[in-house]
This record gives structure tokens, C-alpha cells and sequence, in this order.
């Protein structure tokens, strides 16, 4: 079966990968989103669950289309039967029963359309645990970034504290500048050090996905770049529900139920069993013959009301399987519209802050720092400019970040990578941002 022989080449390729693949647990072999990706898909249980589900039921196919084991029967007449060609001393027989026409049909069309739904389910697991990851992946890496923005501004902190002091000193600030500078940076430092903390539960998330527990957290990743993509909202709400896995596999599981219907009015009928005997007569050593028996037997389906509420049974499945797809399909559709509206938006603001907000906050900053200097503007607004700068870096990095995790959320929804022409390319360039 072809299904089969795909899944015995996966497993293949699998094994050979692991064996090629990072030792389990090194967090510096970790730094890269295809690393977490690929360490995921040979080390996630959840994942490795589904996929067995899916081996499981290919195999379930083969059992579907064997008839039943044939029987034989072996009787010895411990007292002989008289029989009018002699007494019968033994006899044998061999029998095959053989389901209505259309049953063995029906029984595979319903195992083989499982085993899809169960390839399909294992699909829509592999893209849940890869959006996993490059969600918690986007948070350990806008952390990083988060850290590294906090500790520039503290640097910058220090400068102004500094200013602040030499003015003091000079008689050119007063003494409430000082102790702003000193609030504002113990404020800042604060702010680090929980920063810095959520590195080993943010570290878990990951941990959890990749079924590992990392002694050391793993180096600070850069974040990825954003997508050139424009997203048709249109084509791309199409092929969601054209391809994504968790819809494919209610169809398969609504083509089950189908063959199930098919199987409960196939019960009407009776199941045929051929079979032949011999028995063995002691006369025949005397010139009779033994006889051979040729047979034919059949059930008798005569509970009909047991029948008729099997097949209303695989009829009411069948309407459940439809009417869960319906659902299933709406709520996904929601869903997207929602990832679509917050990815959109995202790259609205990742524009404005990167374009926009932020070179102006830098202007204004450098501006106030020399009007503080001549003595034209107070400290407290020095460092107002200075915290409208902060935020504005980490908006802009929080924007860029939800932009990738919402791209991966579409990712999943549709079932496939946009980045590889799906979209049509925008005017923006890649970002890429040091770690």
C-alpha cells in the first residue's frame, strides 16, 4: 500500500536524522528557529504520539481487507457411527466464510479513510508544535531584545546621572536632579533584573516543546526578520480551508463514516461459508469408498430491528462528522481573520515606530540633552524624552515580534510557509536585527 510505504520511509528517515542530529540537551547547539524546529520534530512525545496513531492505523488496513481465518475440523468417533457403506471411523473438514458482497470493499474504504484522517491529524500536529515553537522561539528572542534595550538605556541613565552631577557641582542643576537621575535609574535597574529573571521560564516554554530540560539556557537568538509578504486575504481564507490539515481530516473521518453506513445495510445479508469434508469409512478398506462431502451454510439476518438501529447509528455519526466540520471550519475562519487583522496591524506599527516615532524620539532626546546642558530645559523632561525613547524601542520590538508570531499563526491555519512566493512581495526590505 502506498500510504504503508511512505510511512515506513519516514520512519527511516527519521531514525537516520536523529542519529545525525545534535546530542539532546545541548543548548548551544541551539541558536537558530530551524534548530528548535528540527529538535522539536524528533524529540516531541506529543508529536511522536500522533505519528504512531497514524502508523497504527495503516496497519489497521491490511486486517481490514483479509477475510476471515478459515476453520478446520477434525472429529474421531470414539463409538462408530453405522453408516450404510460402514461404520464411519473419522472425518474431517475444511471451511471458509466469506462476507456479503461489498462488505470487505466497505470495511477497507473505512479503514484506509481513518488512517488518512489519522496522517492528516498527525500534519495538524506537526504545525501546532512548529507554531509553538516559533512562538516561544519570538519571545525568547524579543526578551533578548528587551534586555539588551533596557541595558542601553541604563547606560544612558548613567550619562544623564552624570550630567546631572557635574551640573550640581558646577551650581548649574540643583539637587532634585540628582535624586530624579538616581530614582530613574534605580527604576530602570529594577525593571532589569525582571527582565533578566524570565529568562529560565520563557527557556521552559521551549523546554517543553522540545521534551528537554536545559541545565543552561540556551544563547540569546536574534530575532527573525520580518516577511516580505503582502497577504491576500481572499486567496489565503481559500486555501485554509482547502488545505488546512484539521479540516482534511474530518473529511476523511466523514468518508469513514460513510463506509460504516454502507457496512450497517450490508448486515441485511447473510455472510456464505464454502467448505469440504472427508470421512473416513472402515469399509472402504474393503473395497468401499470414503466420503466427501462438499457444504454451504449462510446466517440468517432475521433481527432486523438490530440492523436497522446500527445503520441509524452510522447515519447519525456521519451527520455529527459533517456538522463538526461546518463548525470546525467557521471557528478556523474566525480565527484567521483575527491573525490576519493582528499580523497587518503589527507591520503597520513595526513601520510607524521603526520610520517614524523612533528617529523622532532620538531627535528629541539629543535636542533636550542639549538644551539641559545650556540650561533651557529641566531634568525631568530630559528624561521624560528619555523614557519616551525606551518605550518606543521596546513597542517597535514587541510589534516586530508579534508580527512573526501571528505570520505563524496564519502558517498553521493554512498549512503551508507564506514566505516562499504565497504572498506578494510589499516595498519593505528584511529587517535584521543584531542580537
Amino acid at each position: 500500500m502506498r500510504l504503508r510505504a511512505f510511512v515506513l520511509y519516514f520512519c527511516v528517515i527519521g531514525t537516520v536524522a536523529m542519529a545525525a542530529a545534535d546530542p539532546p540537551g545541548d543548548p548551544n547547539a541551539l541558536r537558530t528557529i530551524d534548530d528548535y524546529l528540527r529538535e522539536a520534530a524528533l524529540n516531541n512525545t506529543g508529536l511522536r504520539a500522533k505519528f504512531d496513531q497514524w502508523r497504527a492505523a495503516v496497519e489497521q488496513v491490511p486486517q481490514a481487507r483479509a477475510l476471515p481465518d478459515p476453520r478446520f475440523n477434525y472429529e474421531y468417533f470414539v463409538r462408530r457411527v453405522e453408516r450404510q457403506m460402514g461404520p464411519e471411523r473419522q472425518r474431517l473438514r475444511l471451511t471458509q466464510m466469506f462476507p456479503w458482497f461489498g462488505v470487505i470493499e466497505a470495511r477497507t474504504d473505512e479503514a484506509a479513510a481513518r488512517a488518512k484522517a489519522a496522517h492528516k491529524d498527525y500534519e495538524a500536529a506537526r504545525l501546532g508544535l512548529f507554531y509553538k515553537v516559533k512562538e516561544a522561539f519570538d519571545e525568547y528572542a524579543y526578551l533578548g531584545r528587551a534586555v539588551s534595550v533596557a541595558e542601553q538605556n541604563l547606560e544612558l541613565l548613567k550619562h544623564f546621572e552624570q550630567v546631572a552631577r557635574t551640573k550640581y557641582i558646577a551650581a548649574a542643576a540643583t539637587h532634585p536632579d540628582v535624586i530624579q537621575a538616581q530614582i530613574e535609574l534605580i527604576t530602570l535597574e529594577d525593571k532589569l533584573v525582571s527582565l533578566r529573571r524570565l529568562r529560565e521560564p520563557t527557556v521552559a516554554a521551549l523546554d517543553a516543546a522540545l521534551n528537554r530540560r536545559s541545565q543552561t539556557p540556551p544563547p540569546w537568538p536574534a530575532r527573525r526578520p520580518l516577511a516580505p509578504v503582502k497577504l491576500d486575504r481572499a486567496a489565503l481564507t481559500a486555501d485554509m480551508v482547502a488545505g488546512n490539515p484539521q479540516l482534511a481530516a474530518l473529511d476523511y473521518e466523514a468518508e469513514a463514516a460513510r463506509a460504516q453506513v454502507e457496512l450497517a445495510k450490508k448486515r441485511f445479508y447473510p455472510d456464505i461459508e464454502l467448505g469440504a469434508g472427508w470421512m473416513d469409512m472402515v469399509a472402504a478398506g474393503d473395497g468401499g469408498r470414503d466420503a466427501i462431502v462438499a457444504m454451504l451454510s449462510v446466517n440468517l439476518p432475521v433481527w432486523r430491528d438490530s440492523y436497522k438501529a446500527a445503520e441509524r447509528q452510522a447515519q447519525a455519526r456521519a451527520r455529527s462528522v459533517s456538522s463538526a466540520r461546518s463548525q470546525r471550519a467557521n471557528e478556523l475562519v474566525a480565527q484567521f481573520e483575527q491573525a490576519l487583522y493582528a499580523f497587518e496591524d503589527s507591520r503597520r506599527k513595526v513601520d510607524l515606530y521603526q520610520n517614524v516615532l523612533i528617529p523622532k524620539a532620538h531627535e528629541m532626546l539629543e535636542a533636550s540633552e542639549a538644551a539641559y546642558r545650556a540650561g533651557q530645559l529641566d531634568f525631568l523632561s530630559l528624561v521624560n524624552a528619555q523614557r519616551t525613547l525606551l518605550g518606543f524601542d521596546l513597542a517597535h520590538e514587541r510589534a516586530a515580534t508579534d508580527n512573526n508570531q501571528r505570520l505563524a499563526e496564519l502558517e498553521m491555519l493554512v498549512g503551508k510557509e507564506l514566505t516562499d512566493g504565497t504572498g506578494l512581495a510589499d516595498d519593505h526590505e528584511p529587517e535584521n536585527a543584531e542580537n
